[in-house]
């Protein structure tokens, strides 16, 4: 095997044995159920503010934007006013479809060698990519906000309608929620191809691994928690909105499992400001795709360029003018 997958799967594997152990074996009840969560919150949004705050402050004095459509010329050529926007409404839709339908990576494609004689170069539409990542990212999106109605009393009716849609399918006893395996599927998914693409396996590190065995050591223990293992809903939440209000509170039927599952939930809080997870911020402050590309109608001049002293013409010339006379270079002064 890879060590580059290798090691963060054993990593991950042995950090869900550290918590099991220390609340099965050790008691650490407290350390696993209060502080860490606690270090993981404050490490998450310090290292958020922290990495939005450095790029935010990161001066781009001219227009970058990556474009793949006309831009706004003569009137008769129609403008792609999405691909190359040429203003702020233009961006502002651009920036919604990347950011809610992942519009640059739908147009994804994969280039390969054709397998036959002619050996030639071709280019074919890769759409699985695509609605992996979307399945991924929004099964994600309801799991997280599906879980407030551990933080919250009463539970607001937005996460109330939200769980009856994710479980309408009303399949088992106790219902399936779809997202959960969704997004283990989705997380698989993108797993299997960092592993089997030769291509994404060659510029895969361990970093990129350790993420996503993370995400699938929490989708794989709360699925268990739900619907093989029996675990004290009242008492889990009786915990989190003890964390929420600052009166921890540990419950004492909660076995190794549930403590399995938040610990890696922390790691990923914790881990997530230093990671490419970051992206998640960092979409909506790229230069690359905020930013109007109308660089043909208005002048942008750096606001911090200093004066630089210059060597006209005429002061290269008064200074050379003798000689550029007798080479019969042709000068503006005749003296």
């Amino acid at each position: 095997m890879n060590q580059r997958y290798l090691i963060p799967l054993t990593a991950v594997f042995l950090l869900f044995l550290l918590a099991y152990a220390g609340v099965e074996g050790l008691g650490l009840q407290v350390v696993f159920g209060v502080l860490i969560p606690y270090l993981a919150i404050a490490a998450f949004v310090i290292g958020f503010v922290i990495k939005v705050k450095g790029w935010a402050a990161s001066a781009v004095p001219f227009r970058i934007p990556t474009t793949c459509g006309q831009q706004k010329s003569l009137p008769w050529i129609k403008q792609n006013t999405i691909d190359n926007p040429s203003t702020s409404t233009g961006v502002f839709v651009r920036m919604l479809l990347e950011i809610f339908a992942f519009r640059s990576l739908f147009r994804n494609t994969k280039a390969a060698f054709n397998r036959n004689a002619s050996n030639k170069l071709t280019y074919s539409f890769e759409i699985f990519l695509w609605v992996g990542a979307l399945a991924f990212h929004y099964a994600f999106l309801v799991v997280l906000l599906r879980h407030f109605r551990f933080f919250t009393a009463p539970v607001p009716e937005v996460i109330q309608t939200l769980e009856y849609l994710d479980g309408i399918i009303q399949v088992g006893l106790p219902g399936l929620f779809i997202s959960g395996p969704v997004l283990l599927l989705a997380t698989l998914f993108l797993l299997s191809r960092r592993i089997f693409d030769a291509k994404v396996s060659y510029i895969s590190q361990a970093a990129d691994y350790f993420p996503l065995f993370l995400i699938i050591g929490i989708a794989a223990t709360g699925i268990a928690m739900r619907y093989f293992t029996k675990v004290d809903i009242i008492g889990i939440k009786e915990m989190t909105m003890g964390l929420v209000t600052f009166h921890p509170h540990i419950p004492e039927e909660v076995g190794g499992l549930f403590y399995g599952h938040l610990f890696l939930v922390c790691i990923l809080f914790a881990y997530f400001p230093i990671s490419k997870l970051m992206h998640m911020g960092g979409v909506f402050l790229s230069p690359t795709r905020n930013m109007a590309n109308n660089t043909r109608a208005q002048r942008h001049i750096n606001p911090w360029n200093y004066d630089v002293p210059i060597h006209t013409y005429e002061q290269y010339e008064d200074h050379f003018r003798d000689k550029m006379i007798e080479a019969g270079l042709p000068v503006d002064k005749k003296e």
